[in-house]
């Protein structure tokens, strides 16, 4: 990372609704890094008005498999609405330590989506 991203997270994530067209706001999610005895957490945090975690873990992070898992169901359960997926569990790489990891996430009641960012 370059010294102007300052203290941003290495890995982030922000949350669209494509079921309502705007950012979900209030998804909360945990960040893990595989180990040699299973997933341990790194951070957590919760979606706010943009729909972005800024600062999910650490400026810096080893290299290894990571994955954010998004509380989906808690999320629609809030405005009543059924989903099939009650969670959203991502998996991901970090192979080079000096990128930034952004992990966005699409979402609507019945789907999912998400893709490398930057």
């Amino acid at each position: 990372m370059s010294h102007t991203d300052g203290d941003r997270s290495h890995i982030t994530t922000h949350v669209l609704d494509t079921g309502t067209g705007r950012p979900a706001s209030g998804v909360r999610a945990t960040l893990e890094r595989r180990s040699a005895s299973g997933w341990q957490e790194v951070a957590s945090g919760t979606t706010d008005g943009d729909g972005r975690i800024s600062q999910l873990g650490p400026a810096s992070v080893e290299a290894g498999t990571y994955r954010i898992t998004f509380d989906t169901g808690a999320y629609f359960g809030t405005s009543g609405t059924e989903t099939f997926f009650p969670e959203v569990v991502l998996s991901f790489v970090v192979a080079d330590v000096e990128q930034h990891y952004h992990v966005p996430l699409l979402i609507s009641p019945f789907a999912y989506s998400s893709y490398r960012g930057s």
